[in-house]
């Protein structure tokens, strides 16, 4: 945690630097990303006050999405991930979470489970992609569409919504899903940084969600370990 920190003030510090910087924007990014930072760290750990810093993350990312115009991601984080912290609340509260100091009992996806959410995640991103592309169509020239960002965009939507279920229930299985989260996120604002239009705070987010994958494979081996010691499939 300390070294997302200091790498998301050291590039904030520099981004604030430039010419044309957008000092209030770049705060927001940088605020939602260090409120991103504790709460993906306390939800590794199975600490239920990743949702209160969860909700603040969210209200940062609201801006900056509205700000670059990622509509799919803002919809997600306005529409689902706003209210799934509030159920995720209540259902690690069931499964004996409390404080800063009680862990979350975590458990495991059974067979015919995994291929429900499989079917399900391949589905929704299918439909997402096809409705993020026909906005595009409707607003921008077609040669003026990044359809790898759009595919990005349409990965993270799809796969934050599916690991924010299994995190909210509990499942071992959400992590897999927040390194599929995060490669799409690096693939989205890497495109974007790298693109003529980018704002000046990309760049923070680029960093957070490189950090941010480090974190989830952390979050892999200590959920796992978690699932064996409670007992793996429970309902």
């Amino acid at each position: 945690m300390t070294l997302m920190v200091v790498a998301i003030a050291i590039t904030t510090v520099f981004k604030l630097q430039e010419p044309e910087a957008r000092t209030l924007l770049i705060l927001i990014a940088a605020t939602g990303s260090v409120m991103g930072v504790a709460s993906s760290v306390l939800s590794a750990n199975g600490i239920i006050w990743t949702f209160l810093f969860g909700l603040l993350d969210i209200a940062c990312c609201l801006i900056v999405d509205a700000d670059n115009g990622i509509w799919g991601d803002f919809s997600m984080h306005l529409f689902y991930l706003l209210p799934m912290q509030i159920v995720g609340i209540w259902q690690w509260r069931k499964r004996g979470a409390s404080g800063s100091k009680q862990e979350v009992k975590a458990r495991r996806l059974t067979g015919r489970q995994r291929w429900l959410i499989t079917g399900a995640v391949v589905a929704g991103l299918a439909a997402v992609y096809g409705i993020l592309i026909a906005i595009k169509y409707a607003t921008v020239a077609p040669e003026e569409i990044n359809r790898v960002q759009v595919f990005a965009d349409a990965s993270r939507t799809t796969f934050n919504i599916a690991g924010q279920i299994l995190m909210s229930l509990a499942f071992y299985e959400q992590w897999y899903l927040w390194i599929l989260v995060n490669i799409a996120s690096i693939i989205l604002w890497g495109s974007t940084m790298l693109s003529s239009a980018a704002s000046s705070y990309t760049v923070v987010m680029f960093v957070k969600y490189c950090f941010y994958l480090i974190n989830s494979l952390n979050g892999l081996r200590i959920w796992y370990n978690l699932s064996r010691r409670d007992g793996g499939l429970v309902n």
